[in-house]
């Protein structure tokens, strides 16, 4: 599992989180919404430290990471995060 990300969808998330260096951002899993990896559930955002990561990505200081613990929701699946124009909001990708 790896986690990469844009740099469209890493300003997004700049701006609307209002992220500065130092700051750490969990994806983490949660019930409800929509996938393409595992039906009826789908991914949140928390802003705190990792614990155990499953992996991190850090881009101008900002660290993005998964934990361990929920590494299963990506069914061996890498999640790409890029940004959707239309809908003015990142878009996460399994490959």
């Amino acid at each position: 599992m790896k986690l990469t990300m844009s740099k469209q969808a890493l300003e997004w998330y700049k701006s609307e989180l209002d992220l500065k260096s130092g700051d750490n951002i969990r994806f983490h899993v949660r019930y409800g919404g929509h996938s393409t990896v595992q039906k009826g559930f789908s991914l949140g955002i928390e802003k705190e430290s990792p614990d155990q990561p499953a992996d991190t990505v850090q881009y101008e200081g900002i660290t993005f990471f998964i934990e361990e613990k929920e590494e299963w929701y990506f069914d061996g699946h890498d999640l790409h995060i890029t940004f959707d124009e239309k809908l003015n909001e990142p878009k996460f990708d399994y490959k």
